[in-house]
């Protein structure tokens, strides 16, 4: 994960489980979620911008193993991987004690106060390639 800007760990909630002791596949997206709002704020050095004034546009996920419960969290790293004239692609790796147990990317969209896709403010944009700094 040494080529991702940021890194967090998420809590492993018991709700998270499945009856097989394991972290139920739907839960990861929550994982991401959570890791992306809090890589937004430290991006945009702001607790609400990012997460206010973005809508989630695609979600992908592919599983590497499963991810049990034993007290500690999931880790979750977070990196842009493209900006788009109104998107912002941020990629995913989760897991735990080293072992990858996930990889995704979501694609986020900067809407405006109409309610429709807007284009990424000149300052947001600095603001992620100085945080990025192997942003392109």
């Amino acid at each position: 994960m040494s080529e991702f800007a940021f890194t967090t760990t998420v809590p492993i909630r018991y709700r998270d489980i499945d009856p097989w002791d394991h972290v139920n596949n739907a839960v990861f997206a929550t994982y991401m979620e959570e890791a992306r709002g809090e890589y937004l704020e430290r991006a945009f050095d702001d607790e609400d911008l990012g997460t206010r004034n973005f809508v989630l546009a695609n979600l992908e996920l592919d599983y590497h193993a499963p991810v049990t419960y034993d007290g500690s969290g999931v880790e979750v790293a977070v990196r842009a991987a493209e900006m788009g004239e109104s998107s912002l692609t941020l990629a995913y790796e989760l897991g735990k004690a080293g072992t990858l147990a996930a990889t995704g990317e979501t694609t986020q969209v900067h809407m405006g106060e109409d309610g429709t896709p807007a284009p990424l403010p000149d300052e947001w944009r600095q603001s992620i390639r100085e945080f990025e700094s192997a942003l392109e």
